[in-house]
């Protein structure tokens, strides 16, 4: 929902195609994932979280809705909100190779959105994390993590 131009108008449109009773769930992320220990990499420690602040700024202009309380939005529109809940995801110690995976897809897509804001040395720290040839790959690194936030909210149409 967070994508739509014009989530309310979503909402409204939404509610008129749910049969009476029915049942419409969002999920909406808290951020991106993170994975690497606050330490790494060796030579830029700190990096993940340099690139999402980078990232959650250019969201913040362009994905307004990102990260929004949907209760109100839900409740504008005709929806009963029946209940939230909030997951946390906090996966450590585990040489998951779909964490790895998981991480290198995220971190490419993060790369292709904020290249041209970060600063040299971020980028081609990153850069040594994505490429998947090089023995500093995000995929041979045995202390990865997935920590990440969903928001769920149940609304019924009346």
């Amino acid at each position: 929902m967070h994508h739509m131009a014009d989530p309310d108008h979503a909402l409204r449109a939404v509610r008129g195609l749910l049969a009476p009773d029915g049942l419409f769930a969002v999920v909406e992320l808290a951020g991106h994932p993170r994975f690497l220990p606050e330490d790494a990499p060796a030579d830029r420690p700190g990096l993940e979280e340099r690139v999402h602040a980078v990232v959650d700024r250019l969201h913040a202009e362009h994905v307004p809705h990102r990260g929004a309380d949907w209760e109100p939005k839900l409740a504008a529109a005709g929806f009963a909100v029946e209940d939230d809940l909030t997951v946390a995801v906090d996966i450590e110690g585990v040489r998951d190779p779909a964490i790895g995976r998981y991480a290198l897809s995220v971190l490419r897509r993060i790369r292709g959105a904020a290249a041209a804001e970060l600063a040299a040395e971020d980028l081609t720290a990153l850069d040594r994390l994505l490429d998947t040839g090089s023995p500093h790959s995000i995929l041979r690194r045995g202390d990865l993590v997935l920590r990440t936030e969903r928001s769920v909210w149940a609304a019924r149409r009346p």
